[in-house]
């Protein structure tokens, strides 16, 4: 189990689009399927066979908010050419990323990637994700061998 902490505050959309695919259960069964160990973890759109999730339509960024990748956060994943291409995938920072965050507006780089939470429990479970063995296939490269399957993801109400 890894519980995150959502901010509505700082990434407003970001964290409504999200909900928006947690409470439509895209995110049940489906895998991460990048993994390097020392970086981060991607997942949310894919199926165990490798089958792509329908998406809903790209997101405008806010990795603007001043909320940094940093080892714990979770941030959106977008097309590195296009600052405005997130979707339904995201990343656990499994470092302090700093490459990723927000500097500038004049290119895609720039613009960074857009953290809407922090792992508030679980950790460790991503450390061992982490270490999972991986290989490149013809879809995806550092993929695990063996498939990380998120079984569900579900919305909390505050304690």
């Amino acid at each position: 189990t890894v519980i995150i902490q959502l901010n509505a505050e700082k990434a407003p959309s970001t964290v409504a689009n999200f909900l928006e695919y947690v409470q439509r259960e895209h995110y049940d069964q489906t895998i991460f399927h990048y993994v390097q160990e020392g970086l981060m973890i991607l997942g949310g759109g894919y199926t165990e066979d490798g089958t792509a999730r329908s998406m809903r339509a790209e997101i405008t960024s806010e990795a603007h908010n001043e909320l940094s990748n940093r080892r714990g956060t979770i941030a959106m994943a977008r097309d590195q050419d296009y600052e405005h291409s997130a979707t339904c995938q995201f990343f656990f920072n499994l470092s302090d990323n700093m490459k990723f965050d927000h500097t500038g507006r004049d290119t895609p780089q720039d613009y960074g990637y857009c953290v809407f939470g922090e792992v508030v429990q679980g950790m460790d479970v991503l450390d061992q994700i982490a270490a999972v063995a991986v290989h490149d296939t013809d879809q995806f490269t550092s993929t695990p061998r063996t498939p990380v399957v998120i079984e569900t993801i579900r919305q909390v109400s505050r304690r």
